[in-house]
């Protein structure tokens, strides 16, 4: 019976036909699109096909990501970096910064040490990054392994971080609960004020040891254009390693 309810509930979240007046229902949720409707949005804005693309996965990802930037993408390099724990195989998500893409991969910065992300990666060295860039009806999926920066490339972008960035860093603990009992944010606050102390009159500040940029280094990237009737245009490069450095090009199904 609960199961028979269960599947009711998400039929009609879906498809909403009933009287939402009461204020302890959810409100009816839209499949896709602007409208209540169970048709989905139309993508017509472009098409993608294997003669457009570069045979290195890296100068095609800066075509497209230029295109955005000089589109109008808001902060396109934002993305999605997930990562998963073993031996569990539990998958966490954020949204990050992409800050560099070099001959090797796309870099990303964050604490490596206390964060859910660092732990899992301590256990599975491999992760995914998302972008998805609305306006265009594209998005790009990166899958590789991971190796974390030196110290020495780390602080080179370090030093270009606002100060009170830079002072964050050292200050927080990122995803350690902060106990509302002992004070919560001020707990927080207190910290930042006591690097500030560390460090004042000092315009060079070390990057924290637990802070730095990691890279992932592709093993798989694919390109997406959004098409109509859900018909996308889809390549995956995948590296080849009887090849070297080259990469093997592929058109996928919708």
């Amino acid at each position: 019976m609960a199961a028979a309810q269960d599947s009711k509930l998400i039929c009609t979240l879906l498809f909403p036909t009933f009287d939402n007046s009461s204020s302890n229902f959810p409100a009816p949720v839209a499949p896709a699109g602007t409208h209540i409707t169970a048709q989905a949005d139309q993508y017509t804005k472009g098409s993608l096909s294997r003669d457009q693309l570069h045979p290195s996965p890296f100068t095609q990802f800066h075509t497209w990501f230029t295109h955005a930037r000089d589109s109008g993408v808001h902060q396109p390099e934002t993305v999605c970096f997930s990562t998963a724990h073993l031996p569990s195989g539990r998958v966490s998500s954020r949204f990050v910064y992409l800050k560099e893409l070099d001959e090797k991969g796309f870099v990303i910065y964050s604490n490596w040490e206390h964060s859910r992300k660092a732990e899992d990666l301590r256990s599975n060295p491999h992760a995914s990054l998302a972008f998805w860039w609305k306006d265009l009806e594209r998005q790009v999926r990166v899958e590789g392994s991971v190796e974390r920066l030196s110290e020495k490339e780390s602080q080179q972008y370090y030093d270009l971080r606002a100060r009170g960035s830079r002072i964050g860093a050292w200050a927080s603990e990122q995803s350690r609960v902060l106990r509302e009992e002992e004070g919560g944010r001020e707990v927080l606050e207190r910290r930042v004020m006591d690097v500030e102390k560390r460090f004042e009159g000092k315009e060079e500040i070390p990057v924290p040891g637990f802070w730095g940029g990691l890279r992932v280094v592709p093993e798989m990237v694919e390109f997406w254009q959004g098409r109509e009737s859900r018909l996308h245009d889809r390549f995956r490069y995948l590296r080849d390693e009887q090849r070297g450095e080259k990469w093997k090009i592929e058109r996928l199904s919708p």
